[in-house]
């Protein structure tokens, strides 16, 4: 091992990851998400906390991983199938509202002297977690109501379309965006034909038996294969200029459409959020809240003062396209869609962390804008799920699910 890797803050990282759920556990009724606290725990040991911890090396790649973990679980969370007719017109439509508004406030930003990219904030507030609003509409029972059908919908054209235009706009990489579209367009039918090749190889009998034979060993094929297909999505977005984190989900994008039926691998979704969510996407969060300039947030009131004027801003960008919903499923619905609309972190996180290594935006911005994301998570879906849920949500085999981060359910006993 080389002599000048250490693993001590590795370390107290998976720590902070450790606790963070447990915590939870024993505060059931505190409903938010495990990746809030491991991002707060970052910020108390980092920097602008105790300043324990730092994100040397090592952290560094395990954050990386972890990242691109979690755009690989987001693109799996999408259903192409679900994306059609009207849902499909109003989520484009809602969209576009987003990308207007958000437009508006970027330019106020800018004209604020806060940063120097309009459009870098509006895309960050035009996002939404679609792992964190499926677990809410879970809980209410309205995953498969018209209210769940139109919010998932709106979200899964929200979180693809600002991972594309992320990429496209706001890449690191040089070129203009006209060459960036057409490295993108390269990279899209490389990936189509990717996946065509993929679907016609899981149509060989022989080859299916050999998967089933050792998807359940140690040789666990199915999560290996799984794997490489994340990294070499990966690997190839960054050979053609564009951000990592696009491959990243695309492949999981890739896996939900080729892996629809899975009577003969039950477990592998599992496997995979065992990974993500067990080990490297909880490192990713806890280094991110490391990286968090709070002391130069809280050293200036004005710059403090962000925080709430990002959160409204969030809360109108998302929130106010679900009035479209309003007369498919009354208005009382369409509010709850628009907090649900409204939710999001991880694409902020991941949004401002780029602005800030391509030097389009300040730390102390970035951090007033994590900041607003967070409280989004805190705030929205509860408020939410009070005006959706009528009746406690009916228990599955005795279990109640509380949502987490990711769209993961952890089972808690009534």
């Amino acid at each position: 091992m080389p002599t000048d890797v250490e693993f001590t803050n590795l370390l107290a990282v998976v720590a902070v990851a450790l606790a963070a759920p447990l915590l939870l556990g024993l505060a059931p009724r505190l409903r938010i998400p495990a990746a809030v606290l491991e991002i707060l725990g970052g910020v108390a040991l980092g920097p602008s906390g105790f300043d324990v911890i730092e994100v040397d090396t090592v952290v560094a790649v395990m954050a990386v991983i972890g990242l691109a973990f979690l755009l690989f679980l987001a693109g799996l969370e999408l259903d192409p199938h679900a994306l059609r007719g009207r849902t499909l017109r109003l989520a484009l439509l809602g969209y576009a509202i987003t990308l207007a508004l958000g437009s508006a406030v970027g330019a106020g930003v800018v004209a604020a002297d806060w940063t120097g990219s309009a459009g870098l904030v509006a895309l960050a507030l035009s996002a939404t977690s679609l792992g964190l609003v499926v677990p809410v509409l879970k809980d209410a029972g309205q995953a498969t109501a018209p209210t769940g059908r139109l919010t998932i919908g709106a979200a899964s054209v929200a979180d693809f379309a600002a991972i594309i235009l992320l990429a496209l706009l706001f890449s690191g990489s040089d070129g203009s965006p006209g060459e960036r579209a057409v490295l993108l367009g390269g990279f899209a039918a490389l990936v189509a034909a990717t996946a065509v090749a993929l679907s016609v190889a899981g149509r060989s009998m022989r080859l299916g038996d050999l998967l089933v034979r050792l998807q359940d060993t140690t040789a666990e094929i199915r999560v290996r294969a799984t794997v490489v297909l994340l990294i070499a999505f990966v690997a190839l977005a960054e050979k053609f200029g564009l951000e990592s984190i696009l491959g990243a989900f695309l492949a999981g994008a890739v896996v939900a459409v080729l892996d629809k039926d899975t009577a003969s691998h039950p477990q592998l979704r599992t496997k995979l959020d065992a990974i993500g969510y067990g080990f490297v996407i909880p490192v990713f969060f806890v280094a991110s809240g490391i990286r968090l300039d709070l002391r130069g947030l809280f050293d200036d009131p004005g710059a403090l003062a962000r925080v709430p004027l990002f959160l409204l801003a969030l809360l109108v960008v998302r929130g106010v396209p679900a009035i479209l919903f309003a007369r498919q499923i009354g208005r009382r619905a369409a509010l709850a869609a628009g907090l649900l609309q409204a939710t999001s972190l991880p694409f902020i996180v991941t949004a401002t962390q780029i602005g800030v290594l391509t030097g389009r935006m300040d730390p102390v911005t970035a951090a007033a804008l994590s900041c607003a994301g967070l409280l989004s998570v805190l705030l929205f879906p509860a408020a939410a799920l009070a005006l959706l849920r009528t009746g406690e949500a009916p228990p599955v085999n005795g279990v109640a699910m509380v949502a987490s981060v990711g769209g993961n359910e952890e089972p808690q006993a009534r």
